[in-house]
């Protein structure tokens, strides 16, 4: 069984030119997205934040993680605006800190973040506290974080296709395709 290193260089490779920029990034997706990948195998909820500007992708990832038609078991996915309405509103450290109190309570500490917009983006606060968040982070170098441009014109195209890939990279570690432990 391949190393999830090699599994993504092939799948990328597999998808020529449109995944060609990626190839050069293939270390930091690896590894960012192999312990992500760890978390959801080992039964962690994802609670998804995006920035505003792409909430759209928000709503793609919720409505296409656990599709129709998919032949896989149901991933636990959830919106951060889903379990507080007012998430926008929060402004200080101390709400902040409830918040996360209140999610750590009610999944008793089974979930990650899995932050995708920009760094500077005080929706990015809570994630930012937790060792294990998953980023897809723009314009900031961040622990465990895939690092993209905000000003790259094709920016949403990289996103849509960083989602091929991951839902792929879910099915290989789901299904032992590929080794995705860090």
């Amino acid at each position: 069984m391949p190393d999830f290193a090699q599994w993504s260089l092939d799948a990328i490779r597999e998808k020529g030119g449109s995944l060609s920029w990626l190839e050069e990034h293939r270390f930091e997706w690896s590894k960012t997205t192999a312990y992500a990948l760890e978390q959801i195998l080992n039964g962690k909820t994802i609670i998804l934040i995006t920035d505003e500007k792409r909430k759209w992708f928000e709503n793609y990832i919720l409505s296409s993680l656990n599709g129709v038609l998919l032949e896989r078991p149901m991933i636990p996915v959830i919106s951060i605006d889903n379990i507080y309405t007012y998430y926008n509103s929060v402004g200080s450290g101390e709400m902040i800190d409830i918040i996360d109190d209140m999610i750590s309570l009610s999944f008793k500490g089974d979930y990650f973040f899995w932050y995708i917009g920009k760094g500077d983006d005080k929706r990015s606060d809570i994630a930012k506290r937790k060792d294990e968040s998953y980023f897809w982070i723009f314009d900031e170098d961040f622990n465990n974080a895939f690092t993209l441009k905000s000003y790259d014109t094709d920016l949403d195209i990289k996103l849509l296709q960083l989602y091929k890939l991951f839902d792929a990279s879910l099915n290989a570690a789901m299904f032992g395709e590929v080794d995705a432990s860090s």
